[in-house]
Parts: structure tokens; C-alpha cells; sequence
């Protein structure tokens, strides 16, 4: 609906329950953080939503296999932060790691699969290089295609 402080409001109520009920590096916890950072992102602030991206990041580490899709889902929302905010070799840097962990993960047809070469792409286009920029645009369709 678009009302990012009612919705922030609500989230961080529910933080302050996880951060009681659970140990603090339960995933659900780190799902908390990642909520309250979309709610950030959403709003513009990219800066705030890379800090509460980290803190999930952080717990996911911990908690995960290093191969989890969560972990992988984790390094995308803290490139796509540093993507918004300009600054895209530590995008890439992250989009990479999020792309390395769905490539062991995910089968090379699968759909998120496809979004990882869709999330670097925009990246190569916004530092000029247009051709590497094609060739992940290209990627993903032909796994869309087949999916």
C-alpha cells in the first residue's frame, strides 16, 4: 500500500519479539532484519537498508550452509543496495557471490537462476559496458525460455 513507516512500525515491533523469543542467530531473525531493510530500500534509503541487509546477512552466515539459497538471496539485496546507490564493483562483487551459490544450489534451468544473470546485467549497463551487459540479458532469457 505504499505507507513504508506504518509498515516499518510493524516490522521492528515484530523485531523486538524475535530478539526476545529467539537466540540471535536464529534465520528467523535475520528474515527480521532483511523485512526492515526492504521497508528501507523501498523507501529510498539505501544506505539504511544495506546496514539491516548486513546484520541478516550476518546471522545467515552463521546459521546456513554456505551453499543455502537464503545466503544466496542475502548477497543480492546487499549488491542491489550498492547497485542504487551508484557504487557497482561492489554490486558485481556481490551479485557474483549471490550467483556462484544459486549455480551450485539451483538446477541451470531454474528461475531464480535466470534472475541472477538478470541482476548482473543492469550492472555492466550502468558502468557502460554494454556488450557484457547483453550477454547476461542473454543468459537469462535462454534459461526463461526453457523454464
Amino acid at each position: 500500500m505504499g505507507d513504508y513507516l506504518k509498515a516499518l512500525e510493524f516490522y521492528e515491533k515484530s523485531h523486538k519479539i524475535y530478539e526476545k523469543a529467539l537466540p540471535p542467530d536464529h534465520p528467523s531473525l535475520a528474515a527480521s532484519y532483511n523485512n526492515i531493510g526492504q521497508v528501507y530500500h523501498n523507501m529510498g534509503d539505501y544506505s539504511k537498508a544495506l546496514e539491516f541487509y548486513e546484520k541478516s546477512h550476518k546471522i545467515f552466515e552463521k546459521a546456513l550452509p554456505s551453499n543455502h539459497p537464503h545466503l544466496a538471496s542475502s548477497y543480492n539485496n546487499i549488491g542491489l543496495a550498492y547497485n542504487n546507490m551508484g557504487d557497482y564493483s561492489k554490486a558485481l562483487e556481490f551479485y557474483e557471490k549471490s550467483h556462484k551459490i544459486f549455480e551450485k544450489a539451483l538446477s541451470s534451468n531454474h528461475p531464480d537462476f535466470a534472475t541472477s544473470y538478470t541482476n548482473i546485467g543492469p550492472v555492466y549497463h550502468n558502468m557502460g559496458d554494454y556488450s557484457k551487459a547483453l550477454e547476461f540479458y542473454e543468459k537469462s532469457l535462454k534459461i526463461k525460455e526453457k523454464a
